[in-house]
């Protein structure tokens, strides 16, 4: 996998992300040119600062969803050899709070960023971020790539949802009509060392409870399911399907498919953090309109197609996770 990156020149959107600034530290390692492109919606310059004087790394701050003649040059388009688009919230609260950047990133920027490519650059592999929200609140357990999902196509959560969904019918058309390299990864819950303190999210809004020692929220009676995977196993499960040959046109599924319910996942937390759990702990409140309440992935597809299993256990990664929550690092929300 490593020797794919040696030399190359990859544009990742969304550089200054969660994920994203993982990919960026992971493809300097392998010897890449990274071109890292951000809006700082929810991207973080803290997340990139420790690469400020890397000769190899080059931060532009732009919208993704604007045409990309916009924010890269002629030379740099024509010098790339992959793109991973990353760009868009993620979280329910930030997407929810900016339903139109996050529709029109993974729609217009996917549109834009491959007619580009077509146009000046066809040999340039792309692979989209795309989501297990796409499956909705799903009808099969666990989720298959051939699944169709169960989305409410005009819900609170369908800017992110159908955005992704539309995302990657836009690299369907271009793969199958252009024969460009286009490959979709379906992420599932994330979570690992620069999540933003403010994301939103079951993991990060236990970790802030526990560490303020407030009593957990928790939707419903905590049964609906999650599962999670760390960030170091997402990244090289994304970087696998990159480099991999012959897997143009391919939607994977990535995740971890250990299955925890909400209150046990909050349990958990409660135990790392505070060493007990009492019954004062909890505290319960409605759940959510369209939050699914079962999330699994089948990886089947990844584990033959690109040798990909999880490997980091949940509770070694949450410790990591809660080690950074408690720096200040973390605290950071430029």
């Amino acid at each position: 996998m490593q020797a794919y990156f040696s030399d190359k020149t990859v544009l990742i959107t969304g550089a200054a992300g969660f994920i994203g600034s993982h990919l960026v530290d992971q493809l300097l390692k392998f010897g890449a040119t990274v071109i890292g492109v951000d809006n700082f919606i929810t991207g973080r310059h803290v997340n990139l600062q420790h690469l400020a004087n890397n000769s190899h790394f080059t931060l532009i701050e732009a919208d993704v969803s604007q045409p990309v003649a916009s924010y890269l040059s002629q030379e740099q388009l024509e010098s790339l050899g992959l793109v991973l688009h990353f760009a868009s919230p993620a979280s329910p609260p930030a997407y929810q709070n900016k339903p139109i950047e996050t529709y029109l990133v993974n729609s217009s920027g996917t549109h834009n960023l491959l007619s580009a490519l077509q146009a000046n650059n066809p040999d340039c592999r792309l692979l989209f971020a795309s989501t297990s929200e796409v499956y909705g609140d799903p009808l099969v357990h666990p989720q298959t790539e051939d699944y169709f999902g169960n989305v409410n196509p005009n819900g609170e959560r369908s800017c992110y949802d159908e955005a992704k969904r539309l995302g990657e019918t836009i690299c369907g058309v271009f793969q199958r009509y252009y024969q460009m390299d286009v490959r979709i990864v379906r992420i599932f819950n994330t979570y690992g060392p620069r999540m933003r303190f403010d994301d939103g999210r079951i993991l990060p809004n236990f970790i802030n409870q526990a560490l303020e020692r407030k009593p957990l929220t928790v939707y419903g009676e905590g049964k609906q399911t999650r599962s999670y995977c760390f960030v170091d196993d997402l990244v090289r499960g994304i970087l696998l399907l990159a480099s991999g040959a012959e897997l143009s046109g391919e939607t994977v599924n990535l995740g971890n498919p250990e299955e925890y319910t909400v209150l046990e996942t909050a349990v958990l937390v409660q135990k790392i953090i505070n060493g007990s759990v009492a019954a004062d702990d909890i505290l319960f409140h409605d759940l959510p309109k369209d939050d699914p309440t079962r999330r699994k992935p089948d990886i089947s597809k990844a584990t033959e197609l690109l040798d990909f299993t999880p490997i980091v256990d949940f509770r070694t990664g949450l410790e990591q996770t809660i080690a950074y929550f408690e720096s200040p690092e973390s605290k950071i929300l430029d």
